[in-house]
């Protein structure tokens, strides 16, 4: 793990819908449980093109900036002192109110949502930003396939945290059980090495489950190649409990699982049986293999399981 403790700074992105609250209940929860090892909180509230297209029909349009009327800019202005700023009010209260003692700052951008979400991460040198699946803003909103899964796609050095529909809220620990799906790439002990952070900093972590998918699509090939998949998962298995014990972890609580089937279908399947409160997926996986690559089966996870946190890590 890096010197920088992964979770010290935060964007935390709202749009004023109940999801966007949800998300704003978890940093709460999780900041609180941190205690001083989170030190920043942005709050950010994106006024986006669906606001001037609201009110297209009070401003000139024939002006060449539409942005730089007079009028746009009154009506602007009083959307963010009736609106946006209680809105980032509100959400202050409620991590302080849930025992959030970290510096909290109140960011407001105009523009593209996503890329503004991703530019102000940077600036900020925020390690990590917390979001809702699903909102509302100005006409669409932050929905996956729009600018969660714009944000997922495009940041480089943030993991993202997507806030599922139920978050365990408990200030001691929001992350009771954790699942880690792992095919032995580095992208995928990144997940790892997050838990291990976490487990250590939080300390009531119950279980952390390493799940192993030997994917059925190229069972035959590892075979001819002469690599038997049940001996490949244990080798697999041992790296990511070392990185677990090597971060004091207790190895009660490390469970290790071996599933056979479609990757996508066994994840859902054990998040379902399993009741876990966080998934922590590598922004890649063994391409080649078939096996944990963003855009197949991380995002099939991401868009189907409903009820827990995913956490897509950053690579760095």
């Amino acid at each position: 793990m890096g010197k920088i403790y992964p979770l010290s700074k935060i964007l935390l992105p709202i749009d004023g819908s109940d999801n966007s609250l949800r998300a704003v209940r978890f940093a709460g929860y999780l900041g609180s449980a941190l205690k001083d090892d989170l030190l920043n909180v942005n709050i950010l509230r994106v006024i986006t093109g669906g606001f001037i297209s609201q009110h297209l029909s009070y401003i000139d349009l024939m002006a060449d900036v539409v942005g730089e009327t007079d009028t746009f800019k009154k009506i602007k202005e009083e959307h963010i002192d009736k609106n946006i700023k209680p809105a980032l009010e509100e959400a202050e209260k409620i991590l302080k109110n849930l025992g959030v003692k970290a510096e909290i700052e109140k960011v407001v951008a105009e523009g593209d949502a996503a890329k503004k979400i991703i530019e102000i991460a940077e600036k900020k040198q925020c390690q990590t930003i917390i979001m809702a699946k699903r909102g509302i803003s100005e006409i669409e909103g932050f929905f996956l396939g729009s600018v969660t899964n714009k944000v997922i796609h495009s940041v480089k050095n943030q993991s993202v945290y997507i806030i599922g529909q139920k978050i365990h809220e408990v200030s001691e620990c929001p992350l009771p059980e954790i699942l880690i799906p792992i095919d032995g790439s580095r992208y995928s002990l990144k997940g790892v090495e997050l838990a291990a952070c976490l487990a250590s900093k939080l300390g009531s972590v119950r279980k952390i489950a390493l799940l192993r998918v030997i994917n059925l699509a190229v069972i035959m090939e590892r075979l001819q190649g002469g690599i038997e998949p049940l001996e490949e998962a244990n080798k697999i298995f041992e790296e990511a409990k070392k990185i677990l014990l090597n971060a004091g972890i207790s190895e009660n609580i490390i469970q290790p699982l071996i599933k056979v089937g479609i990757p996508a279908e066994e994840i859902l399947r054990e998040v379902d049986r399993g009741n876990y409160s966080m998934i922590i997926i590598g922004r890649k996986g063994r391409s080649s293999l078939k096996d944990y690559v963003l855009g197949s089966v991380s995002s099939i996870v991401i868009e189907r399981s409903k009820n827990p946190t995913i956490a897509i890590v950053n690579n760095d």
